[in-house]
């Protein structure tokens, strides 16, 4: 950028102010978006950028009326300098504006998510503790676009119900609404498997597919007095451009209709699931408002400075996203409370990093008596 040679003599007071703010952008050595500071000079950058466009205007019809030698040089001093003025600006909007407004950086928050509802062993949510001072989300496992024969076969987008909805039924999503003014209930789609084999998502063309998860969601999620979705399909017979372009188009039609306030997705670290939820990230990341990353799938045994690394790299993969930490109450995988999980929590906070834990499952819990449940939610509502 060009350093400044006018004299403040012969400048406007608007234009001089301009002038000094390009002299400070140009100093300034490191240059981030993710702090208040920063983005509020970009912001005024911008705003008095703006203001000095009327200014040229009138410099440049002014100077052709003026036969004042000093009047002249006050008005082409705007005047000159405005080309370049206006290259910052675009310069400082392709670079800057985009991530601010897209994707600015998440920080700390008191979510706790829990799914629910997948192993048919009469878990009910009044048997989960919840936190006043968290914001809780219960996510109903799993609505499945297949039949619900013996030998069940894809649908194509036409979801039915694979939880335990007798312990789980639109009554008790209401009566636990009610009770709870920091409760929300989403349900997740998708989920490993169905019956005896591989729950697929297997679309026969992107719009039928949407048409129909669109229609039959909506029906579900009103039934049950439904807050949002979580996407879990964890197994492909679409490429990821079609994924990408079902459930972006689905989440984003169920929010424009005002169906559910929030989304997510639960991808965890394997080739073919990757490349399908990093598709769906790149083109609708500004749909989706988190990202329950699934931990638990990396092996059992692992440390705390594994999981920070797993979880700043995963950070990095769904940049911009509220990353949840999450473990899984039976031990099976990833950091267990038991081998260091809240040690690492504690970690992330303390670089704002903790925008929530989730876990997998409450019907696990319960054998257990949700005593993890109770320390995530303890340490979520802590000052901080």
């Amino acid at each position: 950028m060009s350093s400044v040679t006018l004299s403040k003599n012969i400048m406007s007071p608007l234009a001089y102010d301009v002038f000094s703010m390009e002299t400070r952008l140009e100093h300034q050595c490191i240059i981030t978006t993710e702090t208040a500071q920063n983005q509020n000079f970009f912001l005024n950058f911008l705003s008095v950028l703006n203001s000095v466009k009327t200014q040229y205007i009138m410099a440049c019809k002014e100077y052709s009326f003026h036969s004042n030698p000093k009047a002249q040089i006050y008005y082409c001093s705007v005047a000159m300098e405005f080309p370049k003025l206006f290259l910052t600006l675009l310069i400082i909007e392709a670079l800057f504006i985009p991530q601010m407004q897209v994707q600015a950086a998440p920080t700390n928050s008191n979510l706790f998510r829990e799914y629910i509802g997948a192993e048919f062993n009469n878990v009910k949510f009044t048997d989960v503790p919840i936190n006043p001072g968290v914001e809780f989300h219960f996510l109903l496992s799993f609505a499945i676009d297949y039949d619900t024969s013996a030998s069940p076969s894809p649908t194509n987008g036409k979801f039915n119900i694979f939880w335990d909805s007798q312990n789980l039924s639109p009554s008790q999503v209401s009566s636990v609404k009610s009770a709870h003014s920091n409760v929300k209930v989403g349900l997740s789609l998708g989920g490993d498997s169905v019956a005896n084999g591989f729950a697929f998502f297997s679309p026969s063309s992107v719009d039928s597919w949407v048409s129909n998860a669109v229609s039959s969601l909506t029906t579900i999620i009103k039934q049950y007095h439904l807050d949002g979705i979580d996407i879990d399909y964890e197994h492909f017979k679409g490429d990821p451009d079609t994924f990408a372009e079902c459930i972006g188009q689905l989440i984003s039609t169920l929010k424009r209709n005002k169906v559910i306030s929030f989304a997510s997705i639960a991808p965890f670290d394997d080739d073919q699931v990757q490349k399908h939820y990093l598709a769906l990230w790149n083109k609708y990341g500004n749909q989706i408002d988190y990202v329950n990353f699934q931990f638990y799938a990396y092996d059992k045994g692992t440390t705390v400075s594994q999981f920070m690394d797993y979880f700043h790299t995963q950070s990095s993969n769904y940049k911009g996203g509220k990353v949840l930490a999450s473990f899984i109450s039976d031990g099976s995988g990833g950091l267990s409370p038991q081998n260091g999980f809240f040690t690492a929590c504690n970690r992330l906070r303390s670089q704002q990093q903790l925008h929530g834990i989730f876990i997998w499952s409450a019907d696990d819990s319960k054998a257990n008596g949700f005593r993890f449940e109770k320390q995530s939610q303890a340490l979520l509502a802590s000052p901080q």
